[in-house]
């Protein structure tokens, strides 16, 4: 029997859950299913980063089993990361969470582990290569929004999920500069990039804007991006371990 490629994700703080007393590490459930349907075995990570630092280094230790990492949606990033100033409308930041997701996303990139990015993950991974923000899209309404998109044909993305798919957003922030070696495939009708690729040789990276967890249970477009994923995770497990 073939075990499952491990799907590291990290971990959202919350005030409260249903059930615990106190705050609370938790993960999307329709995420996690998402993961598993596919084939994969999520992999809940605490993001521990004191005073909200934590190196590259320090992640690679605890992440080294990795097949692969998904990065998921939350709270919005703080704009001093990418040298911003914050907007009125930022809510839930919290630097620890912040610090850790940037680190994770870093070693990720860097050590060619298979990484699917969503929403607050993808705004991440672009500060992460020296990309920065639209702190706010102001009256490009992006939340509670169901619409189709277009994708680059010849893109990766296209390759699963088709070029015309239809993706479930709720994002106010949005990718601004895109970071080194990102490419913008795919546009919503108001020009909001809702995904990006890595150019070159940097190994199997997707990010997206939208939620695929909110319909992978009915949308088969969606249930393939986290099938992608977990393929991806499966080839580096059998190369690492050939």
């Amino acid at each position: 029997m073939t075990a499952r490629p491990l799907v590291v994700i990290p971990a959202r703080f919350s005030a409260s859950a249903s059930a615990l007393r106190f705050g609370a590490d938790v993960a999307s459930r329709a995420l996690v299913e998402g993961v598993y349907a596919a084939g994969g075995e999520p992999l809940v990570v605490h993001p521990a980063a004191p005073d909200g630092r934590i190196g590259v280094a320090e992640v690679a230790e605890r992440l080294w089993f990795a097949d692969a990492v998904l990065l998921p949606g939350g709270g919005d990033l703080s704009a001093h990361w990418s040298g911003q100033q914050p907007h009125d409308a930022l809510y839930d930041v919290d630097e620890e969470q912040d610090a850790f997701d940037l680190a994770a996303a870093r070693f990720a990139l860097d050590a060619g582990v298979p990484l699917l990015a969503v929403c607050r993950g993808n705004q991440v991974v672009n500060v992460a290569l020296g990309g920065d923000l639209i702190q706010d899209l102001g009256e490009r309404i992006h939340r509670h929004v169901v619409q189709p998109i277009e994708v680059l044909p010849e893109s990766r993305l296209a390759g699963i999920v088709g070029t015309r798919p239809t993706i479930s957003c709720y994002h106010h922030q949005g990718i601004g500069r895109l970071g080194a070696g990102l490419e913008a495939v795919a546009t919503a009708s108001d020009g909001v990039i809702e995904a990006v690729e890595r150019t070159g040789s940097g190994g199997w990276y997707l990010g997206v804007q939208w939620h695929p967890e909110d319909t992978v249970a009915s949308d088969p477009n969606q249930a393939a991006l986290f099938a992608a994923l977990v393929a991806a995770a499966q080839d580096r497990r059998t190369v690492r371990s050939a």
